[in-house]
């Protein structure tokens, strides 16, 4: 099945978008006026790995780190002092420390991939012609303004995520699984994470989904991610805060009601997905990409280069919504393989994906786009009720 061209209110958007990156190209490049330490405007073409660590860290935006840091350090003391624990879960301070550790590998693993990108340019899913800089754009193609509204996402994004959490963990007894002990197998165990990663990724599938076809959430909160046509690990959470709360809704937290994991899978599957989400906007794709690599035999895997065309496209990019694995675009007929080089194909990349596609078209209208998420949530809530 092919995928379908762009509509006409699409190809009038993406007309007047790529205008605008034509009058940008007549304008002097002045680098001077970027935010300070922001980013990086050149690529080191002759860079060892060993030799790369950016100081960016998400945003570079000290207010957001210094939140950060003061609400973890609060966190964790309040629940060490007084061991909050709540019935059925783990106790709050592991839920704390597990805040500190994923912040740190997003930053740790956000390095490396900008480290692999710097250093092994073949690597890189686009030309590097096509990350030239135009006007007084940064690396990934933003503008100062958009730079600014982004710094200021960070610090919505930071804030929603970690009051949800906390309300979680308050309201959900046993959403955060506490320890016991597992007698199921090994395999068992392996089997319901791929599950949970399914689910979740179906739920995250029809939302990514959903913010491309409803015009008002494409113009008000998703379009602010897709200001990155060259994504970079850096861009992995650069979106509207609520962009990110309902993905942390329909995915992680409807996966762990309906598939609950055990508390070492619930902790493997955090790590596995900050991971996966780093890679696919990293630039590069190859064995680099960790938990790509490890998971080239599910069905219809997907690779950054994947997610990267799709991120080209800008407003035309109706294709390659998923967030793990890569059934459900195959499934439902969006399935796009991109610049899908040598050596970093996946089996299914050359395979015809009509042959297991559904017409789904009908969920591409304004309203209709809701339904699979209205028929999951209502799953979610009978589940949870009962």
């Amino acid at each position: 099945m092919k995928t379908e061209p762009p509509d006409k209110e699409e190809m009038k958007e993406e007309s007047i978008y790529e205008e605008k990156e034509e009058e940008d190209t007549s304008k002097k490049e002045d680098t001077s006026k970027l935010p300070p330490r922001a980013y990086v405007t050149h690529i080191p073409e002759k860079l060892h790995m060993s030799q790369h660590f950016s100081s960016l860290m998400l945003s570079c935006d000290p207010l957001t780190t210094v939140l950060e840091l003061t609400c973890l350090f609060v966190l964790s003391l309040i629940s060490w002092v007084y061991e909050i624990q709540v019935q059925g879960s783990m106790s709050l301070l592991e839920v704390a420390m597990g805040m500190c550790v994923l912040s740190v590998l997003r930053r740790v693993y956000n390095n490396y991939l900008e480290a692999v990108y710097c250093t092994f340019p073949l690597h890189r899913t686009q030309p590097i012609k096509q990350h030239m800089l135009k006007g007084e754009r940064d690396l990934v193609g933003r503008d100062k303004e958009q730079l600014a509204a982004i710094v200021v996402q960070d610090r919505l994004t930071f804030i929603s995520q970690f009051c949800l959490d906390l309300f979680v963990y308050f309201s959900l007894p046993g959403f955060y699984p506490a320890h016991s002990t597992n007698t199921s197998s090994v395999t068992r165990r392996v089997l319901q994470l791929v599950l949970n990663h399914y689910l979740m990724s179906f739920g995250m599938y029809w939302t990514h989904r959903a913010l491309h076809k409803n015009v008002w959430l494409w113009r008000n909160i998703h379009s602010i991610h897709h200001w990155a046509k060259h994504p970079l690990s850096r861009t992995t959470y650069q979106d509207h805060w609520f962009d990110n709360f309902g993905n942390a809704i329909v995915g992680h937290i409807f996966a762990q009601i309906l598939v609950p994991l055990d508390a070492q899978m619930f902790w493997v599957s955090r790590v596995l997905r900050v991971c996966e989400s780093l890679e696919k906007h990293s630039g590069v794709s190859g064995y680099f990409n960790l938990v790509h690599s490890v998971q080239r035999w599910l069905p219809y895997a997907q690779m950054p280069h994947h997610h990267d065309w799709h991120h080209e496209g800008h407003k035309g990019c109706n294709y390659t919504f998923s967030s793990l694995g890569g059934l459900w675009d195959c499934v439902f007929g969006t399935r796009k393989s991109g610049r899908a080089k040598e050596g970093v194909q996946t089996l299914w990349d050359n395979l015809e994906q009509g042959r297991f596609s559904f017409d789904t078209k009908y969920f591409d209208g304004m309203y209709t786009c809701f339904i699979p998420l209205c028929a999951l949530s209502g799953i979610v809530v009978n589940s949870f009720v009962s």
